[in-house]
């Protein structure tokens, strides 16, 4: 039997990054043991599919308050049995006591250099700010949107040339392979998070945590 800790994931749309870590699974000793979408028509339910990944709809819309939402989108994470919870594009915010039945066990990818451009349109933000970075950070969730301890960060170069389009396109890059990464090291338990702050390997990391080169 494996001993490969398991992750649920959860989307909202196309469904790359859960590729990534599908792809990835093998080499980084995690197993995806379900996913949960909030919209019934998201590409990435049928990449679960040909993957033989199991999944879930829990559609926002059909409920009255984000509790009741947050109560059924819980179980249904609840019924994969994971380990752990990676969210991939899923465009819901989670309420407080979703995060606070699973503390330290949340993940969440977002395309900024954490702490800055918290939320959405981050790609217009930095061409709107003349930015000569951008990038992409992991961190644990917290009850603060995207505001919870930094894990790692990779960051590209700001080009006169670049777009809002191209932005996101070279920013996949570098989340394709640092988020399957982040995670191996979490179910390989060289990840904590302790009285809010991240341990990498039992050494505290700083506030914007682990600086990972972009892949060549």
């Amino acid at each position: 039997m494996s001993t490969d800790k398991k992750i649920v994931v959860l989307i909202s749309g196309n469904g790359s990054n859960l590729q990534a870590l599908i792809d990835q699974s093998g080499e980084q000793r995690y197993r995806v043991s379900g996913v949960v979408c909030n919209r019934p028509s998201a590409f990435g339910l049928q990449r679960a599919a040909r993957a033989g990944i199991p999944s879930a709809i829990v559609e926002h819309g059909a409920f009255p308050d984000r509790a009741a939402f947050d109560a059924t989108l819980l179980a249904a994470v609840d019924r994969f049995q994971a380990d752990f919870i990676v969210l991939a594009g899923f465009m819901r915010i989670l309420g407080a006591a979703f995060i606070r039945a699973k503390p330290g066990a949340i993940l969440n990818i977002h395309p900024s250099l954490l702490p800055k451009y918290p939320g959405m349109n981050t790609h217009r933000r930095v061409l709107a700010a003349g930015d000569s970075e951008h990038g992409v950070s992991i961190h644990f969730v917290n009850e603060e949107l995207d505001g919870g301890p930094i894990i790692a960060r990779s960051r590209i170069t700001v080009g006169e040339e670049d777009s809002e389009e191209s932005l996101a396109g070279r920013l996949h890059r570098l989340e394709y392979h640092l988020y399957p990464q982040v995670v191996g090291w979490l179910a390989a338990g060289r990840l904590q998070l302790r009285e809010n702050a991240v341990y990498f390997d039992n050494a505290k990391l700083p506030a914007t945590g682990i600086e990972h080169p972009a892949p060549t």
